[in-house]
């Protein structure tokens, strides 16, 4: 009875120091600008020696906020539904022995949790039993395990597919340990990725960034000790390395997290303090081209503490900053190194030294606008900051929009195109669009989503229809008016001009062609129109005609020309020769692909000769020889 009644007359003692303003400085005892203190419960009270990571949980039921803290022996469960009186619902002991390090995320109403500890593994605990406690602390129990590795670092979720990540284990040298959990209480093993070598941490998102190769893929970006690693993971038997990216002064590359619109990642290093001597330093990357990350710019804080977590929601970037305790940046000028701290707690009052003391992790995603903080030495923490919460979400409002590919084939939009006044009650909208690039294979209308946020990282969504049209018509080029015969035969058979290269036709998509006379049809002696047509999918239409004359007479010498003739190098860069071993060369012509002439001579009378090509610009050309014969060449 007394081990039941020591922790719970610890709580209320904690709990009788809530809801302290930071006036002057301080919050009590704790250094602070413009963040108050809700409240606060000790480890003691917690029946532990060390704090390490938090998260957060809003019932859906409810609508009651839970506080997640790892502990040493354990995880905390915490009701913050009223933040200034929080109570402590009791713990979910450690699958195998004691670890300072200890991580949770939350997916579907269910907590997982993984710890250094040796043979830990997985656990998932079902948070919805959190609704019926009726006489805290509770001792919990598990609802499952996953055992198919035994440490890990750190658990990573992404909610959008229903996979967890676990990351620094045993298994696939260290890098991320692929879980399908969307059976919350059923978790099963999927695979993992080793080539990048040991992560220390990650984000995994469903990219829906700048770069439009990747829009829709699952996306990791690995915080991997020496450098970052971004992998596809969209195929779980498969994932691809897509780049990797270090930095100058390396210590250790400890965590990260992306932008709102997925364009730049926030990068904590945890050593380089302590190495270098910087103060706490913040690298930011420019993920704009995933295939080819940069470095973009570095921030130095305001004291020496080293930097651990930190998360964005809206235009605030929430460190967890060691010693100096939580930091609050506003990088809504991030493009252009617009990087600023608004407000801080320090829940380590004694100093800011590069010490690995004060706040491990932060949580700032409640709606309410209370921020956990988890404490290695004072535990648990629930702060606020004291200016205006905006937890009203924006109004989102979209229009159609129509646009053209361009000869590439390709259709690109912005949100200016498909937002229509969307609104927020601060007066700044910030806009997302994941669809921003079609090609060929989009033409018609379709549904694109705008996703509306605003600096507290309040978010609404609305949808348009954007119709891609093509209207570029194809091109084409007819070779110049030429003679061919038949030969022994009794007529010419017409070929496929364009697949024999007679003829050339492009467009920005697929197209087809006709030609009349159709491939195929046979002529005999005369003059004949040829007419090309080129049609792509949109109906544009491009046609050419050149003029064919069919005379058997010149079948025969045609082809002993033919035979014996050599127009070499082909391509040519400078001079052209011109051969025949049996026949005299009398008349040469050069066309280019327009039919306009640009080479003639007459009176040859010789095997051989040479033409001086260097002057002509690089592409394709006809060659016509004693008037018979036409040969293409390239020039280079």
């Amino acid at each position: 009875m007394k081990n039941l009644l020591l922790p719970v007359f610890l709580l209320f003692a904690a709990v009788s120091m809530a809801q302290t303003p930071c006036s002057g400085g301080t919050a009590g005892p704790y250094p602070c600008n413009g963040i108050d203190l809700q409240s606060n419960i000790s480890l003691a009270d917690m029946n532990a020696s060390d704090g390490n990571d938090s998260w957060g949980w809003e019932d859906p039921d409810t609508g009651k906020e839970y506080a997640l803290m790892g502990l040493n022996n354990g995880t905390a469960f915490i009701d913050i539904s009223d933040p200034i009186n929080p109570i402590y619902l009791g713990k979910l002991p450690t699958h195998t022995n004691n670890s300072i390090w200890r991580d949770v995320k939350v997916y579907s109403n269910h907590a997982y949790i993984v710890s250094e500890a040796n043979g830990h593994g997985m656990q998932v605990f079902d948070l919805t039993r959190l609704r019926t406690v009726t006489s805290p602390p509770q001792t919990f129990t598990e609802d499952a395990h996953y055992n198919a590795f035994g440490h890990a670092h750190n658990i990573i979720i992404n909610e959008d597919t229903g996979y967890a990540y676990a990351i620094g284990t045993s298994t696939y040298n260290g890098g991320p340990h692929f879980i399908n959990i969307q059976d919350p209480k059923n978790p099963i093993a999927a695979g993992g990725f080793a080539i990048d070598d040991y992560s220390h941490d990650a984000q995994v998102v469903t990219y829906c960034g700048p770069d439009s190769d990747y829009t829709g893929r699952e996306i990791l970006i690995g915080s991997n000790v020496y450098e970052l690693s971004i992998v596809d993971i969209t195929d779980k038997a498969n994932p691809i390395s897509i780049s990797t990216l270090s930095y100058s002064n390396v210590g250790y590359t400890h965590q990260g997290w992306f932008t709102e619109d997925q364009r730049f990642f926030i990068l904590g290093d945890e050593l380089d303090e302590q190495d270098f001597g910087f103060n706490t330093r913040t690298l930011i990357f420019d993920l704009d081209d995933l295939d080819n990350p940069q470095f973009s710019f570095s921030f130095e804080g305001a004291t020496a503490a080293i930097d651990h977590n930190g998360y964005v929601k809206g235009t605030k970037f929430y460190l967890s900053n060691y010693r100096a305790g939580l930091r609050i940046f506003d990088v809504s000028d991030i493009a252009n190194q617009g990087f600023t701290e608004e407000s801080y707690f320090d829940t380590f009052p004694n100093n800011n030294n590069a010490s690995f003391n004060g706040a491990w992790s932060v949580y700032p995603y409640l709606k309410s606008g209370n921020i956990i903080i988890s404490d290695i030495d004072r535990g648990f923490f629930l702060v606020r900051p004291n200016t205006a919460i905006d937890n009203v979400n924006p109004v989102a409002s979209c229009k159609n929009a129509t646009v053209s590919l361009n000869a590439d084939g390709i259709a690109t939009i912005t949100s200016d195109d498909i937002n229509d006044g969307s609104s927020d009650n601060s007066g700044t909208t910030y806009f997302i669009i994941c669809k921003h690039t079609f090609d060929c294979s989009e033409i018609g209308e379709n549904t694109v989503e705008l996703e509306v946020y605003d600096a507290f990282g309040n978010k609404d969504y609305c949808t348009a229809t954007v119709t891609v049209v093509d209207d570029i018509d194809p091109t084409i080029t007819c070779p110049a008016d030429f003679s061919v015969g038949f030969g022994g035969g009794s007529s010419y058979v017409v070929p496929n001009y364009i697949a024999n290269g007679t003829a050339s036709a492009t467009d920005n998509c697929d197209f087809t062609t006709t030609q009349t006379p159709a491939v195929g049809s046979e002529l005999t002696d005369g003059v004949y129109p040829v007419t090309i047509t080129v049609t792509d999918a949109s109906g544009n239409e491009t046609a050419c005609t050149f003029q064919l004359t069919v005379d058997h007479t010149l079948s025969v010498n045609s082809i002993a020309l033919e035979n014996s003739l050599a127009i070499f190098p082909n391509p040519a860069s400078d001079v052209l020769t011109i051969e025949s071993k049996d026949h005299t060369i009398t008349d040469i012509a050069i066309f280019d692909l327009l039919g306009k002439q640009l080479y003639s001579e007459s009176n040859i009378n010789s095997e051989y000769t040479t033409i001086d090509v260097s002057s002509y610009a690089k592409g394709m050309y006809f060659v016509t020889v004693n008037n018979k014969l036409t040969k293409k060449i390239v020039k280079e």
